[in-house]
């Protein structure tokens, strides 16, 4: 409700101030219009000029519409040095300004500048949009054409300088001025005096402050006005290096818990000696800062929204309170009108000698002018000025300033040498050269350091025989001296800004006590200073840097990139991550991009339908609550890693949410009744209270138990309600997204004796972003979705995916009188962006190396700011065009933003997805619901995100996005990346049935599953087979594949740890075997084999060796018959099975990990995995035996988590240092612990092996496995021993 109040008083308050403001200064009636002809009725000699072409071309025959002379004013040269004056006697309100040519000629003016001043020598020029406006003149000699001034200015002098004319002739003006008087109330400054405005009562609280001014000074320090109260409170407002600093503190408490200080700081070059306007409106706490109709909005710090004064405000300085707050600070030097505090006009009091001004030595109402005279130098521009002649003595002295590093100040030829003064890299250089009688002096001077800061900076310089020195700033310690031999004699000319070539100048403003030269020997276009970073246009706290007319962001460490640091780096969700490739992990996400909000960082959770985004909380697990009541409540505050806003953000654009709450309670009470207050209530988004706990819903003043009426006494809703002295819990999770996050949890029933609370607030948990899969689908090409005008005046980014198989059509298109932005497919390889922001159409094209009317998505970028325009596609293709460095940079649109076809446009077909402007994402799919020819969203995903599934994975379409089914692959994740594998122990083994059979006596550590083959399955004439292992023992059965006839294939670990494989297709006495490598695999690492056959030819590559071919002999059949059942670890059949393999490699049995197997296109260790029948089998799954190594691991001297590191660092607790190395004690004490606890399990074993001594075989249950197996699915995987033909065998695994 406050914020509501404060709002709507902000927009009252402005606008009556402005009017009122607006009819003090300009001092007439608020109906009537300031449209006066101000310059018809001047006389001649009002008019001035640069040059004039002929007595009949005189200035004073510039008055519009006029014949009188030659028709007008046309100057000697028609080149950029030409001017056109106007003195309107008084200064004046110019409210527009309107140009023709020269009568009955081909002479006029197509494009000038408007330079303004009250004294006729300190000019500025007019601005708008941000930039020093060129006005478009004319096109022929008679029309007029008339210009109304957006920023209102005041002036006496108002100066025409022409930048291009007509081809056809030369320059040629008549002007018409159009305005009124204007009269406003003056005080001039002295430095010392100082206007006191006292209260009517001794202390001031005040809720709401006005105060308005004008000023112009040419000093870069000052207070402006200031006051103050004996609690602490203050205001003030300065001049501080020539920018303004608003200081205002409302209050800060003794003990520093609460800080009431704020500073703000806007405007630059301040001290340019033109008039300035300021306007302060505050109510409490929020603050519009206004200077030059720039306006900045703020909120004071603290918490208390009165400012308590004592006494007075004081205008032009600081009053002496033997404080030391004003110890020094300077008084404001310079001029103030129209200066109004809270309705009351203090200049108009202070003239009628109602205020006390008694600290003035002589208060004057007129504005006394400057001494200083300002010069601008660019980087073509010099200026040349005489000296005194053969004189031993040279002294200079100026002022400067500038914000390039580099440049020429002063250039004298001296009678036998040279006098340089220049900047080199922000220092002041001083290089004298003089050659007497065959003799060369050289002196060297340097001083100061980063003096291209803007701020005027005074350079002195004295040499004379033996001796030179330079002064900056006029302080002592800068000053440089040198008493090398030296002897001088002056030159008779000085060169400023350059030696008279353009190469060797900067760009720069000086300034000295004196006339320098007549106005017609500055080589200048118009006097005056710009900061270019004033107002800053680097985005999202970009740092501007400047030289004298460009600036440059460095975005370095705010996480935006560009021109003006507009545009995000980040993603804005982790579901955009996941659809680049991403896997789990921590990201950083910006959900509005260039929007106000900043990046933060997230967990990402990508499972394999979905992706899960989680914010972190401060709040500790269980975190203890005591004494609270319902008259005294105990808050706990949630914090999270993110701010609220950002949260929000989250949570907004979510297709779900949840976060869990738990309240463990003794003795306290949770809710209580359904009807009542409750004593506990948590508080989510916006500040609201929400009376339902986790498991309930809004509006429910019930727990989960509540919901479920499973609560521990029926009587209540919740288990903590029951009021026991057990520990109870009611916990939940809150799922009501609009309501999240918990911001805080308010308790009320811990005071009792013997009550107590702990609370668990969960983190909050967010799943999908409906941003990134808004879409519409536009089906005809006159369809399209029209929004609100879209607004993006001097910065603008656009992004938007699409998929079309049109060859053309518009995107969007928005459009004003003559600007306008539009983003177009122009054909199958060509993306435009064009737009007009009063300059002229602009156009930017990327071309494609590929036919974007594929159907699949592409990803297009556009943005425009006051540096630069940018497209790019699909982040590969891209192309830039620099902003004038004049002109217009506002985007005025006017129209809807249409999304498709508009206005007779070649219409879009297809899908355009995930559009956001200006960090705002434009709700396709709930206007398309609405909207003819247009649906809401697309279908088709696969064709662009397919390629994200790998190693055979398949891709789902859904509705918003898309999954990868890995079903068929010996892999897991959400692409199919993610290796299975299983870690074997001795005697365990899988089963893989391709035949159907009955499973009879299977081993207890085996899963058997069963998998139906099609008849051209059962006979292979080829295989392809592929996993990993790691194992540290030798001899083992990796893999078996046996059949019902004789065939078979087997790939085995021999004694020695080398790969074998074994093939059997008939036609041979003896198996073909390969040995693959020589090497000892069983090492523990991870090594991976792929082997593929085709009829008689046998690739193997294994780890990242290179593949190696074999050939089956002749003799071999090539057909592997009847393929019946797949081992995996150990060979457990009933049929034909290779003596050798049961002999040397069956027993133990493979100990180790499998991971990622595959047999043509089956799974068989993933099947076994996921199964879901429940068993007790050796087999548990892990991915240890994936990632075969492709360099050898590190050794313990390189390896960074090694824990043998004399140098690492971890973690420890500082009770428990010992300062001598080794507790002693605990040493003794351990060894004695470890010693009971060795003997009590050697007693263990002796009476285990006692007990069991009577089992020579296993009790195998057959019949009864046959049975389950009979009963279960063919997938299903069931535990078993080994048979009685292997009895020996069993017995020394069993012993092992």
């Amino acid at each position: 409700i406050v914020k509501t109040v404060s709002a709507a008083y902000e927009v009252k308050l402005r606008l009556s101030l402005i009017n009122h403001f607006v009819n003090i200064a300009t001092n007439f009636a608020p109906g009537e219009k300031c449209d006066e002809a101000l310059a018809s009725p001047l006389p001649h000699t009002a008019f001035t000029s640069s040059s004039v072409f002929s007595s009949g071309y005189a200035p004073g025959y510039a008055k519009l519409n006029r014949r009188g002379g030659a028709g007008g004013w046309s100057p000697l040269d028609s080149d950029h040095y030409q001017w056109l004056q106007v003195d309107l006697g008084s200064r004046k309100q110019v409210s527009a300004i309107a140009t023709q040519g020269r009568y009955s000629s081909s002479d006029w003016t197509t494009q000038y500048r408007l330079l303004y001043s009250d004294t006729g020598r300190n000019w500025k020029p007019y601005h708008q949009d941000g930039n020093i406006w060129a006005f478009s003149g004319n096109s022929n000699s008679e029309s007029a054409v008339r210009h109304e001034l957006q920023q209102g200015i005041v002036a006496r002098f108002l100066r025409l300088i022409p930048l291009d004319w007509s081809e056809e002739g030369r320059i040629g003006l008549r002007i018409e001025v159009y305005g009124c008087s204007y009269w406003a109330d003056i005080i001039n400054f002295d430095g010392q005096g100082v206007i006191s405005y006292r209260f009517k009562v001794k202390k001031m609280k005040i809720i709401k402050d006005v105060i308005a001014l004008r000023f112009k000074t040419s000093e870069s320090e000052g207070v402006i006005l200031h006051g103050e109260g004996q609690q602490g409170d203050y205001i003030t407002l300065e001049l501080r290096k020539a920018k303004l600093l608003l200081q205002i503190n409302l209050g800060s408490n003794q003990y520093g818990s609460i800080l009431g200080h704020t500073s703000v700081t806007t405007g630059s070059l301040l001290d340019d000696n033109h008039w300035h306007s300021v306007v302060i409106e505050r109510y409490r706490r929020n603050v519009n800062f206004t200077l030059d109709r720039h306006t900045q909005h703020f909120r004071t710090n603290g918490e208390f929204d009165h400012l308590d004064l004592d006494y007075e405000l004081s205008f032009g300085g600081m009053p002496y309170s033997g404080k030391p707050v004003g110890i020094g600070r300077k008084n404001f030097k310079g001029c103030m009108e129209s200066i109004n505090y809270n309705g009351d006009n203090i200049t108009d009091l202070a003239r009628r000698k109602k205020l006390d001004t008694s600290s003035f030595r002589n208060l004057s109402f007129t504005c006394a002018e400057t001494h200083t005279f300002p010069v601008f130098f660019n980087a073509t521009s010099f200026l040349q000025l005489p000296g005194r002649a053969n004189h031993n003595t040279v002294s200079v002295g100026f002022q400067f300033r500038t914000w390039n590093p580099h440049g020429l100040l002063l250039f004298s030829n001296l009678d036998d040498g040279t006098l340089e003064i220049s900047l080199e890299d922000g220092k002041v250089a001083v290089h004298i050269n003089v050659t007497k009688a065959a003799k060369s002096y050289r002196v060297d001077l340097s001083s100061g350091s980063g003096l291209n800061d803007g701020q005027w900076h005074a350079i002195r310089l004295v040499a004379k025989e033996n001796f030179a020195m330079l002064t900056i700033d006029g302080e002592e310690v800068s000053a440089v001296r040198s008493v090398s031999p030296l002897s001088i004699t002056t030159g008779g000319t000085y060169h400023l800004g350059g030696k008279g070539q353009p190469s060797t100048n900067t760009t720069f403003l000086m300034r000295t006590r004196h006339p320098l030269v007549p106005a017609s020997f500055i080589s200048i276009t118009f006097l005056y200073s710009v900061d270019v970073c004033m107002p800053n246009h680097c985005e999202h706290g970009g740092r501007c840097k400047q030289t004298w007319d460009s600036f440059s962001c460095t975005c370095d460490g705010t996480g935006y990139t560009g021109a003006t640091c507009h545009t995000s780096i980040y993603e804005p969700s982790c579901e955009a991550y996941k659809h680049l490739g991403k896997s789990s992990d921590a990201y950083w996400i910006d959900p509005d991009g260039s929007g106000p909000l900043g990046p933060f960082k997230v967990n990402c959770n990508m499972t394999e339908d979905k992706v899960w985004t989680t914010v972190m909380n401060n709040l500790p697990p269980k975190t203890i609550v005591t004494g609270s009541s319902r008259n005294r409540r105990t808050v706990l505050q949630v914090n999270y890693s993110a701010s609220m806003d950002q949260v929000t953000a989250i949570t907004t654009s979510a297709e779900y949410c949840e976060q869990q709450i738990a309240y463990s309670c003794r003795m306290s009470r949770l809710l209580n009744t359904p009807d009542g207050t409750p004593y506990t209530w948590w508080v989510g988004r916006g500040n609201e209270k929400h009376f339902y706990w986790g498991g309930s819903g809004p509006g429910i003043q019930k727990c989960a138990c509540g919901i479920d009426r499973n609560c521990t006494d029926p009587k209540y809703d919740c288990n903590c309600d029951a009021d026991v002295k057990q520990w109870r819990e009611d916990s939940g999770l809150l799922v009501y997204q609009e309501h999240l996050p918990v911001s805080q949890v308010v308790v009320g029933d811990t005071n009792r004796s013997g009550s107590e609370a702990k609370l668990t607030v969960g983190p909050l948990r967010c799943q999908g972003d409906n941003n990134y899969w808004n879409a519409a689908s536009f089906t005809t090409p006159s369809s399209y979705l029209h929004f609100a005008t879209f607004q993006g005046e001097t910065s603008a980014d656009i992004s938007f995916y699409f998929k079309t198989s049109a060859a053309y059509g518009v995107f969007l298109e928005n459009l004003g009188n003559t600007d306008f932005i539009r983003l177009e497919l122009k054909s199958p390889k060509v993306v435009s962006f064009s737009f007009d922001v009063g300059n002229g159409p602009v156009e930017l094209i990327v071309h494609s190396a590929t036919s974007l009317n594929d159907d699949q998505w592409h990803r297009v970028m556009a943005e425009r700011n006051v540096k630069e325009a940018v497209l790019q596609l699909d982040q590969t293709y891209r192309t830039s065009r620099l902003a004038p460095a004049q002109g217009h940079t506002r985007l005025e649109l006017f129209s809807q933003l249409y999304v498709g076809a508009a206005g007779g446009q070649r219409g879009f077909l297809g899908c355009i997805r995930a559009l956001r402007m200006n960090g705002i994402t434009l709700d396709l799919e709930e206007r398309a619901k609405v909207t003819p020819g247009v649906k809401p969203g697309c279908q088709g995903h696969c064709n662009s995100f397919g390629m994200y599934c790998q190693n055979g994975g398949k891709c789902v379409e859904r509705y918003n996005g898309y999954l990868c089914d890995c079903t068929a692959t010996a892999y897991d994740g959400p692409f199919c990346t993610r290796d299975v594998g299983g870690f074997f122990e001795a005697g365990t083994l899988v089963k893989y049935n391709f035949l159907p059979e009955a499973v009879a006596g299977a081993s207890k550590d085996a899963k058997v599953l069963t998998h139906q083959l099609t008849p051209h399955e059962v006979n292979l004439t080829k295989e392809e087979v592929a996993f990993s292992f790691s194992t540290s023992s030798a001899p083992a059965v990796l893999m078996y594949v046996s059949s019902k006839t004789q065939d078979y294939l087997a790939v085995v670990l021999r004694q020695n740890g080398s790969l074998q494989v074994r093939y059997n297709l008939g036609g041979l006495r003896e198996p073909f075997t390969i040995d693959v490598d020589q090497r000892n695999l069983a090492n523990g690492q991870p090594h991976s084999i792929n082997m593929s056959r085709h009829d008689r030819r046998i690739t193997i590559q294994l780890d990242h060796y290179p593949a190696v071919s074999y050939n089956l002999p002749e003799a071999s059949d090539t057909q592997f018959n009847l393929v019946k059942t797949l081992f995996l670890g150990k060979v457990y059949e009933t049929g034909h099975i290779d003596p050798v393999i049961i002999e040397r490699y069956n027993t133990p049995g493979f100990i180790g990990c499998l991971s990622r197997v595959e047999f043509n296109g089956i799974a068989p260790l993933k099947s076994a995995l996921r199964t879901a029948v429940k068993s007790q089998g050796k087999l548990v799954e892990s991915n240890c035996g994936a990632s075969p190594l492709t360099i050898p691991p590190m050794s313990a001297a390189t390896d960074p988590w090694h824990l043998d590191k004399t140098d690492a660092v971890f973690p420890f607790n500082e009770e428990r240092v010992i300062p001598d190395g080794v507790n002693r004690d605990s040493a003794i004490i351990g060894g004695i612990i470890a010693v009971v606890i060795f003997t009590i399990l050697c007693t263990l074993v002796f009476l285990i092996r006692y007990m069991f001594r009577h089992k020579g075989t296993y009790h195998t249950n057959e019949a009864k496995g046959s049975g389950e197996s009979a009963a279960e699915s063919a997938d299903t995987a069931i535990i078993g021993t080994d048979n009685p033909e292997t009895i020996d065998e069993s017995k020394k695994e069993w012993f092992i």
